[in-house]
């Protein structure tokens, strides 16, 4: 049967040809199963074009889509956190600051900066997630407050755009803490008569959700973007019972009164910019 095996004269193979395709080039909007062009939702601010799907966004790049110019003032940039505690869990608290400093960002998980809004100056505290998580320790409370008081000294509107799994357990108690400190700057801020808005993103929860998050003259949330204190999943083992369909999402929290308005990243800006105008006169 070794005729079996001999290619018959004049056939040839035909190979097929791989297509190249560089990786990363395309994606699968989770939201409605569009294949795009990275490249078309980069240009929509990580927005999905086709559903509104927003994908989390890095905080340096929503500052330049939200400010004047894309400029704007950095405060206190070389502040970094201190592993006090000696804290150690599978790594040492140490290692995962310097692990995340060594990602090229921020040095903490909260940018602060000022800058303006349409001719209107503002001070701005913004979340960078990619810095563990966005968590809340004692550098992330002080930045905030100094950045408040800023904004009282200057009378000028402050914002803070959250994105956070809460507080940082390796600061222990000293995290829990930053709660009552940025609560009470911002009470300050309040007797003022100085705006100041809450800006919640996906996803914003824990002792960041407890505390400033919620305490904005207004509150204004991205689309479905998850909002809450504990995770779903545990508030299901404690009650033993299931949650309503998209509990803890910014449309469910706009229905129940939680926040005062949905807004999706695209339009931002120029309603940002009215809200500002209409809260804050600098003449004030």
């Amino acid at each position: 049967m070794s005729w079996f095996n001999k290619e018959k004269a004049g056939i040839e193979k035909s190979v097929a040809k791989k297509s190249r395709v560089p990786e990363g080039m395309w994606t699968k909007c989770p939201g409605c199963s569009e294949t795009l062009l990275a490249t078309e939702i980069d240009a929509n601010l990580n927005v999905c074009p086709k559903c509104g799907h927003h994908y989390r966004i890095a905080a340096r790049r929503r500052l330049e889509a939200l400010l004047d110019g894309a400029t704007w003032q950095e405060f206190d940039a070389g502040i970094t956190s201190v592993d006090f505690l000696e804290f150690k869990d599978a790594k040492s608290y140490q290692e995962r600051i310097n692990a995340a400093v060594a990602k090229g960002g921020s040095k903490d998980a909260v940018i602060c900066v000022q800058g303006a809004i349409e001719g209107v100056n503002v001070q701005v505290s913004i979340f960078d997630f990619s810095f563990m998580g966005g968590s809340m320790g004692s550098v992330v409370g002080e930045k905030i407050t100094r950045s408040i008081e800023r904004a009282l000294h200057l009378r000028q509107p402050a914002i803070i755009i959250s994105a956070s799994g809460g507080a940082r357990m390796q600061e222990s108690i000293l995290s829990l803490m930053q709660m009552a400190k940025t609560s009470a700057a911002l009470a300050k801020l309040k007797e003022a008569g100085l705006p100041f808005i809450s800006i919640l993103t996906d996803p914003t929860t824990g002792g960041v959700t407890a505390s400033f998050a919620m305490l904005g003259d207004l509150n204004i949330a991205e689309p479905k973007a998850l909002i809450g204190f504990a995770g779903p999943r545990v508030i299901e083992q404690t009650i033993r019972q299931k949650l309503p369909e998209g509990f803890q999402r910014a449309e469910y929290l706009l229905d129940h009164g939680m926040v005062d308005i949905i807004i999706p990243r695209t339009e931002m800006r120029a309603k940002l910019a009215s809200i500002l105008k209409m809260l804050h006169s600098p003449a004030i």
